[in-house]
């Protein structure tokens, strides 16, 4: 009997435990990027190394009204650095946008005007601006999809090709995330 209350406790205890772990957004991107805090990882963050990376996303969501994941990975690896201890200022993010994502880098206008509703995203690509992320469209999707960039969240930029933008990107040192 004592064992059974005892494993009904346990039980009750694992379980209250498990659901008072929450994820958390910020403090770089507050409404977006929720990460789950890592206590003393075995594999330890050096905070003194500058973190140069350029994310590559070519898959939009399969709904117009949904968030673009990948994009939102963009403002997980911010948050969870940045609250890990490693400084803004050593954050360095590219973003390359193409393929069927391109469509995510739509102004509300532009996208409802397309699709039906305001875009999602673009409230998200816009923290990440404000973060000193780079938006690069490619500019094969842009002329491909007819995703002319009076169409496109200001700040956003076109390269030639994302080809282009990530070999010149990583020529500066920055390293891929394909997503």
């Amino acid at each position: 009997m004592k064992f059974q209350q005892f494993s009904v406790f346990l039980l009750f205890f694992t379980g209250f435990y498990a659901f008072s772990q929450q994820t958390q957004t910020g403090p770089i991107i507050q409404d977006y990027g929720a990460v789950w805090e890592i206590e003393n990882p075995d594999f330890a963050t050096d905070k003194s190394l500058e973190f140069k990376v350029v994310f590559d996303v070519k898959v939009g969501p399969e709904s117009d009204t949904e968030v673009n994941r990948n994009l939102n990975t963009v403002a997980r690896f911010l948050n969870m650095h940045a609250q890990h201890g490693v400084p803004a200022s050593q954050l360095k993010v590219a973003l390359i946008v193409h393929g069927t994502a391109a469509r995510n880098l739509l102004t509300d206008e532009g996208h409802q005007q397309r699709y039906g509703v305001p875009n999602p995203n673009r409230e998200l690509v816009e923290q990440l601006m404000e973060a000193n992320v780079e938006v690069i469209m490619c500019g094969q999707s842009s002329k491909t999809r007819d995703l002319p960039k009076e169409e496109l969240i200001p700040g956003v930029k076109i390269a030639l090709s994302a080809m282009t933008a990530n070999i010149q990107l990583q020529n500066q040192g920055y390293r891929p995330i394909n997503l």
